[in-house]
């Protein structure tokens, strides 16, 4: 069966006008707005539950993140020869990405809770911060969700369409919304809201990912030169 005009929309169509918007939306905002390119910390309000929060959100995230990265985007060959099956390629993602899921859900939970219950960081806060934590947050409930799903199939073959729809969108092929044909629902909705996610980034705080990304940069610089001014002795 053919692919309907709204699974061409959805899965074709969409990924590149959000990841259009990443882009082109970042580099407007750093250009015209290069001073609202920060994270906002409310930190001097609350610190406790931000520090459980945060800390158990981004560490979460960001190996997830990694796990995506090198999952789907590693030509096949080479993730082959680290993990040697399809299967133990899928036991890590249900049991690495689930866990660290599970913790970056956790602490999402808990930085909702602390932007809806304490008035002086709801006062605070623009109106795109709580959606975009709603967002994030059923972001991670779906990933969490996906993993029965794919712990039933661990032959791979749902997986094995995920990762060549990715790379058919990286790399720009046509049959990207035919590797989805079958797939459950809950991963397309995964797809779509991330995304979405991309797209909606840099008119938000989220946009301070990038700076993430720069600090790489602080690897490989080179070291700074440090001179001590020393006043004569009179």
């Amino acid at each position: 069966m053919p692919p309907s005009i709204i699974d061409q929309f959805l899965y074709v169509i969409w990924p590149y006008l959000c990841l259009a918007s990443l882009f082109l939306g970042s580099l407007a905002r750093y250009d015209r707005d290069a001073y609202t390119w920060k994270s906002d910390s409310s930190q001097v309000l609350q610190k406790r539950k931000l520090q459980w929060g945060s800390n158990l959100f981004h560490y979460g995230v960001l190996i997830v993140l990694l796990g995506h990265f090198l999952g789907f985007m590693l030509p096949e060959p080479w993730v082959l020869a680290i993990t040697q099956t399809e299967t133990v390629h899928v036991m890590l993602a249900v049991v690495i990405g689930g866990s660290c899921g599970v913790l970056a859900f956790i602490g999402m939970s808990i930085l909702i809770y602390r932007r809806v219950r304490y008035p002086r960081i709801r006062q605070t806060s623009r109106k795109w911060d709580l959606v975009v934590n709603l967002m994030l947050w059923a972001q991670l409930g779906l990933g969490i969700a996906t993993i029965a799903f794919t712990a039933q199939g661990l032959g791979g073959e749902d997986f094995s369409h995920l990762v060549h729809y990715v790379q058919s969108i990286v790399y720009f092929r046509g049959d990207s919304v035919l590797l989805l044909q079958g797939i459950p629902l809950v991963y397309k909705i995964h797809i779509v809201l991330g995304f979405t996610i991309l797209g909606v980034a840099p008119y938000t705080r989220l946009v301070h990912i990038w700076s993430g990304v720069a600090t790489l940069a602080y690897m490989v610089r080179p070291y700074q030169l440090v001179r001590t001014l020393r006043r004569a002795k009179r």
